[in-house]
């Protein structure tokens, strides 16, 4: 089968799915299965796929009917200015998270603490652009870290990572605290679309009651773990400004919001005096 005929086939399985831009998501299996971007596909309409390769496309698209994430049936996503390695034990890296990145590039530090790193997405992101920095991320789950691992080697950077809830075992001071935690609030999970109820770890959604329970621990825990005029930089939903806004100032800091490229507040900044 030509490649032309394998993407129409697979864009209509994936429609007829109700997988809503199902037409991209096949484009993205495809491209993967090939080792091509998917830019490139129209280019090579007239490659005949092999069997294993026929196999693996309809394998992949079977799975993207059951609402599978495609970065999870790809095995990666392009984050910032990376690919990272996603497997059901990750969340996978949402581009409005490069947010949180930016804000992190544009202060002055030369060690970060980020706190459930998941992928390591963000760790990872920000010290390949630091040199001479360094970094540890923290997880509760021992899967998660293994994949931050991979992901810190495949793409050259030296971090530690340990398993922790929070702050817990983590000794020393650093001038970045980051972290995107769990914000979903328990009575909202029902609501999501099923690629990520379903699929993604719902220990790095939801904290299982109101969505701030992480935002309470970073804050009260920061000034132990930040040096002399040091800053947190913590992703947030976006009604939940002024909420995670209240507890770093309990806790010492000033504050201030950053807002995502759709203009939605996205990050939260505090900075703790020195």
């Amino acid at each position: 089968m030509k490649l032309a005929e394998a993407r129409a086939r697979a864009a209509l399985q994936l429609r007829q799915a109700g997988i809503s831009g199902g037409d991209r998501d096949a484009d993205r299996i495809l491209a993967a299965i090939l080792s091509v971007e998917p830019g490139r596909l129209r280019m090579i309409e007239d490659r005949v796929l092999s069997a294993a390769e026929l196999d693996r496309l309809w394998t992949g698209i079977a799975a993207r009917a059951q609402h599978q994430p495609v970065a999870q049936i790809v095995g990666f996503r392009d984050f910032y200015a990376h690919r990272f390695r996603v497997t059901p034990d990750t969340l996978d890296p949402r581009p409005e998270t490069e947010a949180l990145v930016e804000a992190a590039l544009s202060l002055p530090w030369n060690s970060v603490l980020d706190l459930g790193t998941g992928t390591g997405a963000i760790l990872i992101s920000v010290l390949a652009a630091r040199a001479g920095a360094r970094g540890m991320g923290t997880d509760l789950s021992p899967a998660a870290l293994e994949v931050a691992r991979q992901n810190a080697a495949q793409i050259g950077v030296t971090a530690q990572f340990r398993q922790a809830d929070w702050y817990e075992g983590v000794e020393g001071r650093f001038d970045l605290i980051l972290s995107n935690p769990p914000y979903i609030a328990a009575d909202e999970m029902a609501g999501l679309s099923p690629d990520v109820r379903l699929w993604e770890p719902e220990s790095a959604l939801t904290d299982g009651a109101d969505g701030l329970s992480a935002y309470r621990i970073i804050a009260a825990g920061a000034a132990r773990h930040l040096t002399a005029g040091g800053n947190a930089l913590v992703e947030i939903g976006p009604t939940q400004a002024d909420a995670v806004r209240s507890f770093f100032n309990d806790a010492g800091a000033l504050t201030r919001v950053i807002a995502d490229l759709d203009g939605r507040d996205r990050v939260i900044l505090a900075r703790f005096p020195g």
